[in-house]
């Protein structure tokens, strides 16, 4: 989240990417530096123990979000 947040700061469009448990402590690290509803991948947890196939499939989803993400950049001035 931090780096995702600085790099949109410094006009470097990103994507955070989470697993589903972190849900909430990512909108928590958001809002405590003023970016309520920053929006981020998110992935099935856990990701330690799948398989090969398991990880590709999430790995695609990750994909997918992070690309809507990066298409749909936050305005400058919601950043400062």
């Amino acid at each position: 989240m931090h780096d995702a947040i600085s790099a949109e700061r410094l006009g470097i469009p990103a994507a955070g990417v989470i697993t589903d448990r972190f849900v909430s402590t990512a909108r928590v690290m958001a809002e405590f530096v003023g970016l309520t509803g920053y929006p981020v991948a998110v992935v099935a947890h856990p990701i330690s123990n799948n398989t090969d196939a398991e990880i590709r499939a999430k790995a695609e989803q990750i994909v997918q979000q992070a690309i809507a993400l990066l298409q749909s950049p936050l305005r400058a001035r919601d950043l400062l």
